[in-house]
């Protein structure tokens, strides 16, 4: 995780939300980060002479940070992203911020970190230009020491450009800005390096575990300095891990050097991180020097043992865990990619409901809080650091081929660094089906390099990437024996080859990095117990890779505001422990679509023959029609196929019962809808903190006058706020409408729309209104809060 970075966790109505808290880690350690977000200005196109202070940037926007400006379109079949980035606007955009420091800070050193930009990014900090960092997806520091102003009436500038004109740069959406989070770090002479703390758990048993802590404290002081470091362990429960706080012997550090210190910590009776318990500790590490507290940060990380065996699969904590994973995009649907954490953790709470355990970040490193959140809430991870080498893929002709040569090694190093303490991390894969010839020493050596790499960096993790095609003739993989090259064996697809595989040499490790919906390919894993898991594709529908009118690719188990789809509660029919149960008609849609069951077609003189498929994992599902059972039908565990009825279509309501041991284990039902006469609106949450990561979900629902939705319903829904609050944005599920995410207007499918709504204040009422042609207003309040 990010270092000396707090991540506050507060209970809100309805469920947790983590949220950045920026603070320096001790009363008197000179250390400080603070958030760098707000007060920016933006321009959009190129202004040469923009990284000058007597730039005139009064026309400019005003705005904070994140920023995803491409998510704001327009939207348009000719734009140069194409196809792979869903028709989204590129091209240059520039921001700027001007910030004073006292001039107490001036014998300081002082950073400023970028979570992540898009793309092709020059920095400068009054006029001088600190680098350019061409991978949008990766985390940079900057050291700002050496130019600067110091005192109240001599500012600073901050400028920085982003280019992704060169285009299709990718076979997904990639968005275009500053859009994480940026962050101030000032620290003293002496001072931890950047990622420069390192948390392992070499041994680990229930009485008792050794926590490893390795870190790199650098001297940029003009004299030799004696150091020593003071390490204090922090349990789940907040309380000290261990009796009294370790300490690391003291070190002489040459003027201009750096230093590695090594500390072997016990701790008794440790409390796992499982996830199912997902224990967290943290390290804080202090710089010590005469009794003062040079440097302090604190990193968080688990307690846990897992390996990959090649009979037996996936080992968490010495039991045998089957990975029940999905493919996600980073994209937060009508949010771009200036995605609010809540956003993710709403999103990864629809997953878990389906038994998912295990997250695929395609085909990037994710945000800092999106790893944070697989921590907290119990997901393994599957960090992809690119999605090519040399090949192009998906006609992305300014892909990271562009840049792989010049560029894997400084990013590669960066993506490790960053998150290697994390214990939600269990693989790295290198690239996404690279369309490379395999069969080429030149080639192979792409991935050679970067395993040699991270296992430098991480010993902890093993090292694979994504196979397409393994048979290939450009490939061969696995008869010219470069698969032994992985440390697992992982394969998109084609399920049976990996078998095959495996079969042929029993001692590989093998892992399917990406499967689709099909019974058949989840049967492949089922029955085989040496397979580790499966990824399945994908998590949720993702901006990109479609053909206009589409910006969304609907292949998705969620929509992408996060909903189920059909292929969400088949999933869940499989994987979940609790009891699923869910109708669908299947005159009016396939199996992917999702769509709500709807009891009142706009024309039943064309629905007299109706169809209802029920994804249950019920031992046994009964239909019923106005209270007349349509007959019952048991699970086959065997072929796991799904249960229908068909019959003659009849207003009134619809019900199913499923039961498990005789006794009822869920239900379902649905009403015939009469006219639409009003709007109902329904927060997933009643309070919401002043955070730009904190949002609440306010879903708009067309209902009759006694309140019973109406699926067939498209109305444009109109919002409106008042209070401390904005709409952030507005959506719908559908992936071929273009009408803007930013704006307060959104027409409903399926009944349906949503108001994305965010605080301004930390106290206060909330009143969001919604409205259309002849229906009655909805109204929703929302409690402002103060983020602890």
């Amino acid at each position: 995780m990010r270092k000396s970075r707090k991540l506050a966790t507060f209970l809100l109505a309805g469920g947790l939300a983590v949220l950045p808290l920026m603070a320096a880690d001790a009363p008197n350690a000179p250390r400080s980060e603070t958030s760098f977000d707000a007060g920016w200005h933006f321009f959009k196109g190129d202004a040469p002479g923009a990284e000058k202070a007597d730039f005139a940037d009064a026309a400019w926007r005003s705005l904070d940070l994140p920023h995803d400006w491409a998510i704001e379109g327009p939207f348009d079949e000719n734009n140069k992203t194409g196809h792979g980035g869903a028709y989204a606007p590129s091209g240059v955009g520039w921001y700027r911020k001007t910030f004073t420091l006292p001039v107490g800070d001036a014998q300081k050193r002082v950073f400023i970190d970028f979570d992540g930009v898009m793309a092709n990014s020059e920095v400068w900090v009054n006029g001088v230009s600190l680098g350019k960092r061409p991978y949008g997806f990766v985390s940079f520091r900057y050291e700002l020491t050496g130019h600067l102003n110091f005192g109240a009436d001599k500012p600073n500038l901050i400028a920085v450009r982003t280019d992704t004109s060169q285009q299709p740069a990718s076979h997904f959406y990639t968005g275009a800005g500053i859009y994480r989070h940026v962050h101030l770090v000032e620290t003293d002479q002496v001072h931890l390096d950047h990622w420069g703390v390192f948390v392992t758990t070499p041994t680990v048993t229930t009485d008792a575990a050794t926590v490893h802590v390795q870190s790199t404290v650098v001297n940029n002081a003009d004299k030799d300095q004696s150091v020593s470091l003071s390490i204090v362990l922090t349990g789940p429960d907040g309380q000290p891990a261990t009796t009294a706080p370790a300490t690391a012997p003291a070190q002489t550090i040459p003027a201009g050097k750096s230093a590695v210190f090594e500390q072997d910590i016990a701790v008794a009776n440790p409390k796992l991180w499982d996830i199912a318990t997902p224990n967290l500790y943290q390290a804080k590490v202090q710089v010590l020097a005469g009794g003062n507290t040079l440097d302090a940060e604190t990193d968080t990380f688990g307690i846990r043992t897992f390996e990959f065996k090649a009979a037996t699969g996936f080992w968490l904590n010495g039991k045998n865990v089957p990975i029940y994973g999905a493919c996600l995009h980073e994209d937060g649907g009508a949010f771009g990619m200036a995605v609010p954490a809540r956003v993710w953790e709403f999103r990864l709470e629809q997953l878990r409901k389906m038994g998912i355990n295990a997250i695929r970040t395609v085909h990037n490193p994710p945000a800092p809080e999106f790893m944070a959140l697989c921590d907290r809430m119990g997901f393994l991870v599957m960090e992809e650091t690119f999605d090519t080498w040399h090949g192009v893929d998906g006609g992305a002709t300014f892909g990271y081929q562009t840049l792989f040569d010049k560029w894997w090694d400084t990013d590669t190093r960066d993506i490790v660094m960053r998150d290697r303490n994390h214990p939600s991390l269990i693989v790295y894969s290198t690239a996404n089906e690279p369309h490379d010839d395999l069969t080429k020493e030149a080639n192979q050596q792409a991935f050679i390099q970067q395993r040699d790499l991270i296992h430098k960096l991480d010993a902890t993790r093993p090292v694979t990437f994504a196979i397409g095609r393994p048979n290939d003739a450009t490939q061969k993989v696995y008869d010219t024996g470069f698969s032994e090259q992985m440390d697992i064996i992982g394969q998109d697809y084609r399920p049976n080859e990996l078998l095959d595989a495996w079969t042929a040499k029993p001692a590989r490790k093998v892992l399917f990095t990406a499967n689709g919906h099909a019974l058949s390919e989840w049967f492949a894993m089922r029955d085989n117990k040496f397979v580790a898991g499966e990824f399945v594709w994908c998590g949720a529908d993702y901006l990109g890779e479609t053909d206009w009118p589409n910006l969304f690719l609907g292949l998705g188990m969620l929509d992408h505001t996060g909903q189920f789809k059909n292929d969400g509660w088949q999933r869940a029919t499989w994987w979940s422990s609790a009891p699923v149960l869910h109708m669908a008609r299947t005159e009016e849609e396939n199996a992917r679509s999702g769509l709500v069951p709807d009891w009142s077609p706009a024309e039943p003189d064309n629905y007299k023959h109706a169809r209802v498929t029920v994804y249950s994992n019920c031992d046994s599902v009964e239909l019923f029609l106005n209270d007349q059972s349509l007959g019952v039908k048991k699970l086959n565990t065997t072929s796991q196929a799904l249960r229908t009825w068909a019959f003659d279509y009849k207003p009134g309501a619809l019900k199913a019962v499923g039961k498990n041991g005789g006794k009822v284990a869920a239900t379902e039902e649905y009403h015939t809808a009469g006219a639409p006469a009003k709007i109902v609106l329904a927060p997933d949450r009643g309070k919401i903190a002043d955070s730009w990561d904190d949002v609440s979900f306010v879903t708009a629902t067309v209902v009759d006058k006694d309140g019973v939705p109406c699926p067939n319903a498209e109305v444009p829904v109109a919002f409106k706020i008042s209070g401390p609050g904005v709409i952030a944005a507005v959506d719908n599920a559908a992936n071929d409408s273009h009408e803007p995410f930013q704006g307060s207007q959104r027409t409903t499918v399926r009944g349906q729309c949503i108001a994305y709504v965010k605080a301004t204040a930390d106290s206060g009422q909330i009143t969001l209104t919604a409205s259309a042609p002849d229906l009655t207003d909805g109204t929703a309040v929302i409690e402002a809060v103060k983020s602890n």
